[in-house]
């Protein structure tokens, strides 16, 4: 069989996609950072500059960087986006849907979003299809796609699909079996690390028809670590005491999972006693110790923490040769550097495989569940009902976030699995519009896990256990880590319904759940085991010491109150350590002046607010 076809310009590579399609593309495209990108952009100028062309995109999670609102943040952004987000175009696709200038020939839609992308237009909202992550290759295969396009490493002749083969591995697997038929084309990136396991395809004669070595290559996006909070690190370590030795661990992306990831590696060095002791919050779990076997990891998502925990040596445990089973990644370009690093039999310890693999027990089950022993399977929500229930896709009704995912399927693994537990993290607070509002509510708007699936929910005030437990009983327990100033408000709500024994007080121990007790109890660790990025990060020294002023600076801007005490600080307090670069850094005049603008003057009050709450 002939070699594919190896093109240097993309443009010319989408009119032959075109032609060998009879102008007709359905096209299939990985979830995140698997979309090659030139090729994607080449089809979708073809179509829009031709009406006869048909394109139809099934997708997910579309990457872009962030769109600086209003001038701090463009302040603070512009100057470093490459840097923090790395040199990567957007796709021509969304920023049509954006404008509202998407053509009709061109259609595109997606199982689950990049978070808050697209909340409020309408397209991407119409289109928006829900699917748990097993079940998304099925939908994707009903909609017939004649072309998968995907993005490649290449290394000693051989393809690796790298970041992703969550669902593009089933779907190459099911045309070599005859059970799909359609046109693969790829474009090769130098910076994609080369992975094992299902990704790698053998013989690129049989599976590519078309390959593009893009004559500018473009850097991988960066999803860039936020910092880890005070509120973060409680939920992580209040993690840390449920991961059985031994045992099979997922955990996802963002600061939660940075903070379970550094509990874990504090836990493994014995760093956490006196921690504990401290804790004025009630303790669950007993798992405290050094980790004796090492842990096995199954997850969809290949995120930076569970990295840190492999190359520490958490991660050992091994099952068919690989420590860890993951479907794809998305992270920092500092991970990726790293496994392009690591020496090959050590990355080959990382094998990629599809979400039917690591997302559900059928297929092997009997191997799987001999290896998923003692599970524990950790992911974010939104909001949390006092009976269980759990929100983590849509903002309220009709309006979608991000997506299901793959959490309702570790529920499922969870519930199948002996001994398998599905923890679930939230905050048990939230600011909006200067507002303090809470997590635990008597009711969601929108249910993403239901409450007959109810497990464990961690909050910064401990853990509660729902499993198997009375509504009576679950409400008790969640409203124990509830905010203790909506405390008395969910009491009432849940006996108004009958769910609540009238008599029932709640124990006076869990009568103090505030962020400043959470703050005191960290406060003694939070500049050495303890820190806002635990796991590095690619914001400089003077960006970090400008990220908490940025936000105190946000939650002041709906408030004349806050504002207020802002532009006194900016006056009477003491200049924070790194005012001089951060005021530099943000385009403004180094030394306060009389003719200061009122939003430098802010900004400045923020630093110095922020150096003191430190402090």
């Amino acid at each position: 069989m002939a070699r594919p076809e190896v093109y240097a310009c993309a443009d010319d590579m989408a009119q032959a996609i075109f032609a060998a399609t009879g102008g007709e593309v359905r096209l299939a495209l990985p979830l995140g950072l698997g979309k090659p990108i030139s090729i994607v952009n080449a089809l979708t100028r073809a179509a829009a500059a031709d009406p006869s062309l048909r394109l139809s995109i099934f997708t997910a999670l579309t990457l872009s960087r962030p769109r600086p609102e209003g001038d701090m943040q463009r302040r603070f952004l512009e100057p470093a986006l490459d840097r923090l987000f790395g040199a990567y175009p957007g796709l021509h696709y969304a920023e049509l849907i954006r404008d509202g200038t998407l053509p009709g020939n061109i259609t595109v839609s997606e199982f689950f979003f990049q978070a808050g992308d697209w909340l409020g237009n309408d397209y991407a909202q119409r289109r928006y299809i829900s699917a748990n992550y097993t079940h998304a290759r099925d939908v994707l295969i009903a909609q017939r796609p004649n072309v998968v396009a995907q993005l490649f490493a290449e290394e000693g002749g051989r393809l690796s699909m790298a970041c992703n083969t969550d669902i593009s591995a089933d779907l190459f697997a099911f045309r070599t079996a005859g059970r799909m038929d359609f046109i693969a084309v790829g474009e090769v990136s130098d910076e994609m690390p080369f992975m094992l396991g299902a990704a790698v395809l053998e013989m690129e004669m049989d599976e590519l028809a078309m390959k593009l070595r893009p004559k500018a290559p473009y850097g991988l996006f960066s999803a860039v670590r936020r910092p880890v909070s005070e509120v973060q690190h409680a939920i992580g370590l209040h993690v840390s005491r449920l991961i059985r030795d031994g045992g099979t661990l997922q955990i996802g992306i963002g600061a939660i999972g940075d903070a379970v990831a550094n509990a874990l590696l504090l836990r493994e060095a014995g760093k956490l006693d006196e921690v504990w002791h401290a804790s004025p919050f009630s303790l669950d779990g007993n798992e405290v110790g050094p980790f004796k076997v090492g842990l096995y990891a199954v997850t969809e998502m290949l995120v930076g923490g569970l990295i840190a925990l492999f190359e520490a040596g958490i991660l050992r445990r091994e099952v068919e040769g690989a420590v860890i089973h993951a479907g794809f990644f998305v992270e920092t370009r500092d991970m990726y550097q790293r496994l392009r690093d690591m020496p090959p039999a050590q990355r080959a310890k990382i094998a990629m495989m599809p979400v039917s693999y690591t997302n559900a027990l059928y297929g092997d089950e009997a191997a799987k569940r001999a290896a998923r022993v003692h599970a524990r399977f950790v992911n974010g929500a939104m909001q949390a009902s006092v009976l269980g229930d759990i929100m983590s896709d849509s903002a309220r009704p009709g309006q979608v976030v991000s997506g299901v995912g793959g959490q309702f399927d570790f529920f499922q693994q969870a519930f199948a699995l002996e001994g398998a537990r599905a923890i679930v993290t939230l905050s048990a607070t939230r600011s909006a519009a200067g507002k303090v509002t809470s997590n635990i509510a008597w009711t969601t708007p929108v249910v993403t896990v239901p409450r007959h699936m109810r497990d464990i929910v961690v909050t910064e005030y401990g853990t509660a256990d729902l499993r198997g437990q009375t509504d009576e009983e679950v409400i008790k327990r969640m409203i124990a880590i509830a905010d203790s100033r909506f405390q008395n408000q969910l009491i009432a709500e849940a006996q108004k319904a009958g769910k609540l024994n009238r008599d029932w007080r709640l124990p006076h121990a869990h009568r103090h759940n505030t962020p400043d007790r959470v703050a005191a109890w960290l406060a003694p660790w939070r500049g050495n085991i303890l820190p806002d990025f635990p796991l590095g990060t690619d914001f400089d020294h003077t960006e970090r010491a400008l990220l908490p002023a940025l936000d105190r600076l946000k939650t002041a801007a709906v408030s004349k109150g806050q504002m207020a005490r802002l532009l006194i600080a900016s006056i009477l307090a003491q200049p924070h350590p790194q005012e001089t670069q951060a005021m530099a850094r943000m385009g403004f005049a180094t030394d306060p002046h009389l003719l200061e603008p009122l939003a430098a003057r802010a900004l400045r009050g923020a630093l110095r607010r922020s150096a003191a709450h430190r402090a």
